[in-house]
């Protein structure tokens, strides 16, 4: 099977080519990403939901991430980043119920990773049941919400854990139920700025700020 195909660009913005996945983190490219955070509204208090990536993902296995997200391939728009939501996390929805936050730069490092996102930024409430959720196995291993006060505090150094409460599957393919204590190191290592635009934009959205 053919190796994903992404679009480059420079420090600019500027579109300046087309080359292999492994190629754009190889070499630390510029290319364009897909990315939406789900939330809810619970007794006045606002939680964002975190997946939990595979282990056997090339960055940043096991972390608790961003609902859901992707790589656009050349010539796609952020529009269709939103079949992202229903490989992952197998949720039908429409690109036109996503509120924008915009387009945020992040930049993340691994061995022999350069990972230089052009994150295109959405946010979606959602109240659905952790149970009709359906996990693209080979990406996801669990859902896990956290309330975003106390998670605004752990980045800012204010707390040391705060709690997560969802399930977690097995190698087995088994659901279980979990509240747990995480730390920021269970997180996945987002530039600060990228994190401070995406909680400062959910509490607007959420009619908190």
């Amino acid at each position: 099977m053919q190796e994903e195909q992404l679009d480059i660009f420079d420090e600019a913005g500027q579109h300046i080519g087309v080359k292999a996945r492994s190629e754009v983190h190889r070499l630390g490219l510029w290319h364009q990403t897909f990315h939406c955070w789900i939330y809810r509204v619970v007794e006045g208090r606002v939680e964002v939901l975190f997946q939990k990536r595979h282990p056997q993902k090339d960055t940043c296995p096991n972390l608790l991430d961003i609902t859901s997200a992707g790589h656009l391939l050349a010539s796609e728009q952020p529009s269709e980043g939103v079949r992202e939501l229903y490989e992952e996390l197998g949720l039908s929805v429409r690109f036109e119920q996503l509120s924008k936050i915009g387009m945020i730069r992040d930049v993340m490092s691994s061995p022999g990773i350069i990972d230089k996102e052009m994150c295109h930024t959405f946010v979606f409430v959602c109240e659905q049941p952790l149970d009709d959720y359906v996990l693209q196995k080979e990406e996801v291993t669990g859902l896990l919400w956290v309330r975003l006060a106390p998670l605004e505090k752990l980045f800012a150094g204010e707390l040391t854990e705060v709690t997560a409460a969802g399930f977690l599957v097995d190698e087995k393919g088994k659901a279980t139920d979990t509240k747990c204590k995480v730390a920021q190191a269970d997180f996945v290592p987002h530039e600060a700025h990228y994190y401070e635009q995406v909680f400062m934009a959910i509490k607007r959205l959420a009619g908190l700020d």
